[in-house]
């Protein structure tokens, strides 16, 4: 079927549903362009929990779609794509987490949203790559468990000396292919462009960025830049977004490394067949949910700096 008739008969679908469709800045071009709102995972949940929209629809990975069902009981969530994963989140358990709790009780655990939602249930609170700085220094405890991603927490721990971390060893294994050799390489090739990257790369990459921050972050730094040329750091997906918003400007990849198979995953062809079939449809156990909610709400509290 052609592409036209396939998002045709999407928004047709969306409309008699009462849908909403959601698309994380790495998803596939064409996915992003029919999207109802795009934008980082949990922002989106948070986007679609203030619409009266009866249907979710998540193009994104699984714990990204677990965040729309805990933030909106009452909403049907789909994931186009149920075995769209993310390697990260799959690199602790909740079991894994609660062992390491009981070999350091009392002290909180900062969850990255990067997490499935039982791991978010036996977290104290949770953060995103772009306020996890002010959620660490809410914390009124100098001692700290941070899971799942170490990068992350070290990128995080160099703005709060006085605390110590307790990391959770896991990554991003798109952001850790990104290597710094690669990315000296194309700053050679492109001595006036700029560098920014995720807090989820390396931190001898990180090291060398002229901006370090989330994607949506990335979208304004670029944007009130005077500089014509960006070397990206993150998932090539941002591209389609940054290369839109910025026409007069080039943006050049660090690394053809950091595609995520898992973001791609997601086609047209996909949404539409979710849309038809209602399926497959994500749900949280509502003792988890109830859990994981409060670890988010803690977040959500925080007065923003």
């Amino acid at each position: 079927m052609p592409a036209n008739d396939i998002v045709a008969r999407i928004k047709k679908l969306l409309k008699a549903r009462n849908a909403i469709l959601l698309a994380h800045n790495y998803m596939r071009d064409e996915v992003q362009e029919i999207a109802d709102i795009t934008g980082d995972s949990l922002g989106l949940s948070i986007a679609a929990a203030k619409t009266d929209a009866d249907v979710i629809v998540f193009c994104g990975v699984y714990f990204m779609a677990e965040s729309a069902a805990i933030l909106c009981p009452d909403r049907t969530v789909l994931l186009p794509r149920l075995d769209a994963g993310c390697p990260m989140a799959d690199m602790v358990t909740a079991d894994d987490l609660e062992a390491l709790k009981a070999k350091h009780p009392g002290v909180p655990v900062v969850t990255y949203v990067n997490s499935s939602a039982e791991v978010k249930a036996c977290s104290d609170i949770c953060c995103t790559s772009a306020n996890a700085v002010t959620v660490v220094r809410s914390l009124p405890e100098n001692e700290l468990i941070f899971v799942p991603d170490r990068n992350l927490g070290r990128w995080i721990a160099q703005f709060v000396p006085d605390k110590r971390f307790i990391f959770w060893e896991g990554f991003c294994p798109s952001h850790e292919r990104m290597t710094l050799q690669s990315v000296l390489l194309k700053k050679t090739l492109y001595p006036e462009a700029l560098f920014v990257c995720h807090p989820e790369s390396s931190p001898e990459v990180s090291a060398i960025a002229d901006h370090v921050c989330s994607t949506s972050g990335m979208y304004e730094w670029c944007r009130a830049s005077t500089a014509k040329q960006f070397i990206i750091g993150t998932e090539p997906g941002i591209l389609y977004r940054l290369r839109l918003e910025n026409p007069d400007k080039e943006f050049i990849l660090a690394s053809p490394a950091l595609i995520c198979p898992n973001m791609k995953l997601t086609s047209l062809e996909d949404i539409l067949a979710a849309l038809q079939t209602m399926y497959p449809r994500v749900t949280v156990e509502e003792d988890v949910r109830r859990r994981a909610k409060a670890a988010l709400d803690r977040m959500l509290a925080i007065p923003r700096d």
